[in-house]
C-alpha cells in the first residue's frame, strides 16, 4: 500500500504540517542531479552518504545522475536520541574505498550547525582527495555555527525540528515521503 502526503498527515496525528512535499522533494534532486552530472561530466566521483538520515536522498539523487559514480557510506552521531545536536561527533561506521585522488561528494539529509559537516570534512581532508563537495537536501541556515560551502543544496529551511524524507524523531519516521514538523 502507497500513501501519498495528504494520506500520511491524516494517519499520524502528530505531523503538525507539511513543509515540503514529496513532489517538491522529487523535483529538486532531479535538478541537483543534472547539476551534478554537469560539473562531473570527465569524472567518476564518490558519492559518501552519511547514514542514516541521507540514504533515501542519496538513493534518489544517484538515480538522477548520468555520470559513473560509485557509492560509499560513513555512520556518524552527534544527536544521541534528542532534536539537537551535542557537537560532539562520533564516527560508528568509517569508509570502504581509498579516496586518495578521487573526487568525493558528501551526501547529507541536513546541514544545521555545520559542525558535523565541518569536521567530516577536515578528516576526509587528510586523506587526500582530489576534491570534496557537499550535497544536502536541507540547510538549515538559522541554526549554523560553523560557516561550510555548500556545493549542491535542495532547501533552505527556518530553524524547527523536521522529520519524513531519512530525517528522524528517536530513530522513527524517516519513512514519510516529505519534509514535514511535528507538533511542539
Amino acid at each position: 500500500m502507497t500513501f501519498d502526503d495528504q494520506e500520511y498527515l491524516k494517519r499520524y496525528s502528530f505531523i503538525e504540517r507539511i513543509l515540503i512535499s514529496s513532489e517538491e522533494i522529487q523535483k529538486r534532486i532531479r535538478q541537483m542531479g543534472n547539476e551534478i552530472s554537469k560539473d562531473y561530466k570527465d569524472s567518476t566521483p564518490i558519492f559518501i552518504c552519511i547514514l542514516k538520515g541521507a540514504y533515501p536522498f542519496l538513493a534518489d539523487l544517484t538515480r538522477c545522475v548520468s555520470v559513473e559514480h560509485e557509492v560509499d557510506f560513513m555512520a556518524v552521531s552527534s544527536y544521541d536520541g534528542g532534536t539537537q545536536s551535542t557537537g560532539v561527533v562520533k564516527i560508528e561506521k568509517d569508509l570502504k574505498e581509498n579516496i586518495t585522488n578521487r573526487d568525493i561528494i558528501l551526501v547529507e539529509d541536513i546541514i544545521d550547525t555545520g559542525l558535523t559537516i565541518a569536521h567530516l570534512t577536515e578528516l576526509l581532508q587528510t586523506r587526500n582527495p582530489r576534491s570534496i563537495r557537499i550535497a544536502a537536501l536541507l540547510d538549515k541556515k538559522p541554526a549554523r555555527v560553523n560557516d561550510v560551502p555548500l556545493h549542491y543544496i535542495g532547501f533552505e529551511i527556518p530553524a524547527e525540528f523536521v522529520i519524513g524524507f531519512g530525517l528522524d524523531y528517536d530513530e522513527k519516521y524517516r519513512n514519510l515521503p516529505f519534509i514535514g514538523i511535528m507538533k511542539g
